[in-house]
């Protein structure tokens, strides 16, 4: 789904350095957590494989179990083109299982696994969702196609390429009819101008379980850039309209990509929990009043999100935000509604 120009954003560099000039205590330490949202991958510069995870999930909070989102490591090199994804969950599914040996801690580190298949295939995709779920070792829960599309490079933030109008595109649609009847889920990514889109499509597959990344971006940068309370408005208008689909659930993260625009980045110190919370609890509270708890999840989105904040910070800004909501709604922003899409079990 990449296409060859132009070239893709880069991610916000990872600098330990900097994210150890500040430190804070863990903030409610017992608190159970499902991390529904992270890679592994071996980029130049930022390789974030299963040490390097470990590190941040021994970090202090309570990490019960994660979720490994697809992010094009280690495809096959050789072979059917449309079975190359499938080395992906082959990778994950050897973390996992060292992860599973208990050797490294109680937490069940990418206990669900998320790859990819191109949706396009319509009926095709069978046999490669099939693929999948062999090379799981039953930790395969579904895929993710990402529809991030803006005509200005300048607005876009990933490092996706898939066409415009992927959505309505009826092939996909087919695709995503088949990985529902198989049981398996959808995550998908796009942006603030294209959740009205979204909506549509969710009302095409009201069976299809689908999950919807990082708030759905609401975009600061590029020609959105000082706009952002005109932004808030479009989104959270198109925010509330994507929650009358029942079949959807609302991902809480990503806010520390650069696309949001917040620039916590260029500070000469990183951003403690507090401003954080400042910063990303407009965005977050709104998803949860339109979807309600039971329907959304916080992620961390790392490594990503690392070039903005430490898995500390991060973590204990969503408790801030959260602290007003009940026990059982907390719990099911944490670990309830991940552990019931995902098809999980915190131990």
């Amino acid at each position: 789904m990449n296409n060859a120009a132009p070239p893709p954003p880069k991610h916000l560099p990872v600098r330990p350095d900097w994210l150890a000039l500040r430190t804070e205590p863990i903030i409610e330490p017992a608190l159970p957590i499902i991390d529904p949202h992270h890679h592994l991958w071996d980029h130049v510069g930022n390789r974030y494989f299963f040490p390097e995870l470990m590190s941040d999930l021994d970090a202090g909070h309570n990490i019960r179990a994660t979720v490994f989102m697809q992010c094009e490591a280690m495809y096959r090199a050789d072979g059917d083109p449309e079975l190359q994804p499938v080395g992906e969950t082959e990778f994950v599914n050897g973390v996992a299982a060292m992860s599973a040996s208990g050797n490294y801690g109680p937490g069940r580190a990418c206990a669900g696994i998320i790859g990819y298949a191109d949706l396009r295939l319509a009926d095709r995709v069978k046999r490669v969702l099939e693929a999948h779920v062999a090379a799981g070792g039953g930790r395969f829960r579904g895929v993710r196609n990402m529809a991030v599309f803006h005509k200005d490079p300048a607005a876009h933030g990933s490092t996706a390429r898939p066409p415009e109008g992927l959505m309505r595109d009826e092939s996909f649609r087919k695709g995503i009819r088949v990985l529902a009847g198989m049981g398996l889920t959808l995550d998908t990514y796009l942006y603030h101008t294209q959740i009205d889109e979204f909506s549509e499509l969710a009302r095409a597959v009201p069976d299809a379980p689908i999950v919807l990344n990082h708030v759905c971006a609401p975009i600061g940068i590029g020609p959105y850039e000082g706009k952002r309370q005109e932004v808030f408005a479009a989104w959270s208008k198109s925010i509330t309209e994507a929650a009358k689909q029942k079949n959807v659930c609302m991902k809480l993260g990503g806010l520390g990509m650069r696309i949001f625009g917040f620039k916590f980045q260029d500070e000469k110190l990183p951003p403690t929990s507090e401003e954080l919370a400042k910063a990303w609890g407009p965005y977050v509270e709104h998803c949860i009043s339109a979807f309600g708890p039971d329907r959304c999840m916080f992620e961390s989105n790392f490594p990503v999100d690392k070039g903005t904040c430490s898995y500390v910070a991060l973590w204990n800004a969503f408790k801030r935000i959260a602290a007003q909501y009940s026990a059982s709604e907390k719990t099911a922003l944490f670990s309830g509604t991940a552990a019931r899409f995902y098809k999980l079990s915190v131990a």
